[in-house]
């Protein structure tokens, strides 16, 4: 009857360990159709706060504040030719750089050289030159050569120095931090300084790419291959820190309308800062061939108020810090000690097995692989 009594207790505390970390790891769809022999399933974030009512004037459908697409801003146009509308500074400044420096120098020598080649091949031509010339050095003509490219480039130097040095300006004090984590294939976000709460965004398939009852892609949520069942929301006019990372190979968050493009690297964070300066709606993609679904990494980033963010961080169970502080929170790697998944991990154990004692057991003795005989000295061990 004890027997019976420990077997029935063990079997309930399995079943209500198993619920826990079923409640931690609930799985969400991804985004297009998976490749053969590809899983179409990406896990939710550990840890992830329980939604708004779905009544709430805060969220919309996605979790994100209702912000309609504006036309051809934030996203790919059909037939466009340039770069996209950029509401960052060192978006515009590129663009700028870009447009009327960089555009018209190369137009200038591409027309130069043309011309030219074609003064060279009608002035030297065999019927004009019956005896070909047998000069082979001009100093002036060297010089210039020489020189004329140098200080072109020295001209161009100076401003893209600038903007490469603006990209990787440290955030100041009060900054949002966003991390931003590339998995195969989908995006997960976290929010270290607003209460580390964490979303999962999968790429929103077709209509008929779903199930009866599934939600699939509409205008409204944005381009196809670009829209993202959770938006991930940002306040306007405040410093944004970028933070970027991977779980497994190197994937790239890529925004063209904030002139951003970071590698995620597994085992490495890497850093960048920016400010939106314009409310909207903004799309980008993963930018580093990852795999099989690498198309299918949407990124979609909705600009708001900073009131209007504050709201959306409460509504997610978040917490808004001191203004002006500076960010003091520790961003572990994933999978370190202290990181999300660890402590999802090691929770989802000590519910099933119970805390871990610490005991000195004795060496196992290990035997040679090829043979199976009994290893001696360090053979085998």
């Amino acid at each position: 009857m004890r027997m019976r009594f420990k077997g029935i207790a063990l079997a309930t505390g399995l079943a209500l360990a198993g619920l826990g970390a079923a409640s931690h790891a609930a799985p969400a769809p991804q985004g297009a159709a998976a490749p053969a022999g590809v899983s179409n399933i990406a896990p939710t974030t550990a840890n992830a706060t329980a939604p708004a009512a779905p009544n709430s004037p805060l969220l919309a459908q996605d979790g994100a504040p209702a912000t309609t697409i504006e036309p051809g801003v934030g996203h790919p146009v059909d037939g466009r030719i340039g770069i996209q509308p950029q509401v960052t500074t060192n978006g515009e400044f590129a663009h700028w750089f870009h447009d009327s420096i960089l555009f018209p120098l190369i137009t200038v020598i591409s027309v130069f050289v043309l011309l030219l080649l074609i003064y060279v091949v009608i002035r030297f031509r065999k019927a004009a030159n019956p005896v070909p010339s047998k000069t082979s050095h001009n100093t002036a003509i060297e010089i210039i050569w020489t020189l004329a490219p140098v200080v072109i480039l020295v001209m161009i130097a100076v401003p893209s120095i600038g903007l490469l040095q603006a990209q990787f300006k440290p955030a100041p004090a009060g900054a949002v931090t966003l991390k931003a984590i590339g998995n195969q294939w989908y995006w997960s976000y976290q929010y270290p300084d607003n209460g580390g709460f964490e979303i999962t965004a999968n790429m929103l398939k077709e209509k008929d790419q779903v199930a009866k009852g599934e939600r699939f892609r509409t205008d409204a949520d944005g381009p196809r291959l670009l829209a993202a069942d959770n938006r991930i929301v940002l306040p306007v006019g405040v410093p944004i820190r970028l933070i970027t990372t991977s779980q497994d190979v190197i994937h790239s968050w890529a925004v063209p309308a904030f002139w951003i493009k970071l590698d995620a690297v597994p085992g490495r964070l890497n850093e960048t800062s920016f400010t939106i300066k314009k409310p909207g709606l903004y799309f980008g993609q993963c930018s580093e061939l990852c795999g099989a679904r690498h198309a299918f990494m949407p990124i979609a980033v909705e600009a708001v108020a900073p009131a209007q963010f504050a709201a959306w961080v409460r509504a997610k169970g978040g917490t808004m810090p001191t203004p002006g502080q500076p960010s003091d929170k520790v961003i572990p790697q994933p999978g370190a000690e202290g990181s999300a998944a660890k402590e999802a991990q090691g929770n989802a154990a000590d519910a099933a097995t119970g805390p871990v004692e610490n005991a000195t057991t004795t060496a196992p003795t290990s035997s040679q692989g090829a043979t199976g005989n009994p290893a001696t000295g360090n053979a085998g061990q």
